[in-house]
């Protein structure tokens, strides 16, 4: 059986002899010279013009991969047009390789600083140029690859960031309905109170990012009421003391359920876990944290929470009427809840009430 071997050498050769070459000489004698010269050499997709303002525009449509560019020409001369091909080539490799009859040191030190990559003075050897023409497609051709291969990392890496939030994500989710399941609030519950914190983080003015993040971090604030004995959590009667002390663990429990992870998603939840329990003056569990001590978020969600609970039905209460509610978060303002959310709330109030009725139990 016979084996076809491919020469790699001869595939990139063939890939240059491919190469877009624009020749941009104000001379029609010198432009047949290198044309003629470049076809016999086997390059197949040549443009050229005389006049130096028509380049940005045939460079924009036919995108070569190098540029053989006279300096001395009417109208523009070579140093115009280099600075025009690189403000429209910002992001990639501009191969030009300068022709001049002047090639003394400022020239060349000129046309090198304004974007050439080389250059030949006129009149020059026709093997000279070849070989640099070839040079400067090879060295353009491996800066697309690598820049094409970036590209392809960055999608990569970028698929994977997300694949990894959404299972952080997914993460969030299950432990939230987990500890729905052992508490007598409904889903909805964390469903509205998530939705209000994303809102009043809005009025505050944080990010959409930030906002987004708060939304999903939020429904993890009660997580660590999956470590209260069933006798405590589902008392349907007051607490006493002992039982009070024991369900204010709940904050710690959480945290420590969310710890250990330092993506933003479950950092924030673990913060909010950890302090929506706090109090603006100080008197909160579990570290008596005071005003901005506590993290804007953990404040948010406080509100969020109070609010939604006491417009809503538990088995061992009715409904507050919004108003009411509304006096009792404005009565604790500087106590139990930072001043300015409070006032956020009023703010907010028609869109939340909205989300409320959405998404009523």
């Amino acid at each position: 059986m016979d084996v076809q071997v491919v020469n790699s050498d001869d595939a990139v050769n063939d890939e240059i002899k491919k190469a877009n070459i624009l020749i941009v000489d104000d001379e029609e004698f010198n432009i047949e010279v290198i044309k003629q010269t470049l076809e016999g050499a086997g390059y197949t997709s040549i443009r050229h013009t005389t006049d130096s303002r028509e380049v940005a525009g045939i460079y924009k449509e036919f995108k070569p991969d190098l540029v053989l560019l006279d300096i001395r020409m009417p109208h523009l001369d070579g140093f115009q047009v280099m600075d025009q091909l690189k403000d429209i080539e910002k992001d990639s490799y501009l191969a030009i390789l300068v022709l001049t009859a002047h090639a003394d040191d400022e020239t060349c030190v000129r046309a090198l600083n304004n974007g050439a990559k080389d250059f030949l003075a006129k009149p020059f050897q026709l093997v000279e140029m070849m070989s640099r023409v070839k040079n400067m497609i090879e060295v353009r051709m491996l800066h697309n690859q690598v820049r094409n291969q970036n590209k392809i990392l960055e999608v990569r890496v970028n698929e994977r960031t997300k694949e990894l939030h959404d299972t952080r994500l997914s993460i969030i989710r299950r432990l939230g309905r987990a500890a729905e399941y052992r508490d007598n609030e409904t889903g909805n519950h964390v469903i509205r109170m998530s939705r209000y914190s994303a809102i009043l983080a809005r009025e505050y003015g944080m990010t959409e990012q930030q906002c987004d993040l708060l939304l999903h971090a939020s429904p993890m604030h009660d997580v660590g009421k999956i470590g209260i004995p069933d006798s405590i959590l589902l008392k349907p009667g007051k607490l006493d003391v002992k039982e009070f002390e024991k369900m204010k663990s709940h904050v710690v429990i959480g945290a420590e359920i969310l710890s250990g992870d330092e993506s933003d998603l479950i950092r924030l939840a673990w913060e909010i876990a950890l302090q929506h329990h706090e109090r603006w003056d100080g008197k909160g569990y579990p570290n008596g944290l005071k005003g901005e001590e506590i993290t804007v978020a953990a404040r948010i969600v406080s509100i969020s929470d109070v609010f939604d609970a006491l417009t809503s039905v538990r088995p061992y209460k009715k409904a507050w009427p919004v108003e009411e509610t509304l006096k009792e978060i404005r009565d604790k303002s500087g106590v139990m809840f930072d001043p300015k959310i409070v006032e956020l709330l009023d703010k907010a109030l028609p869109e939340i009430l909205k989300i409320k009725e959405q998404f009523s139990d």
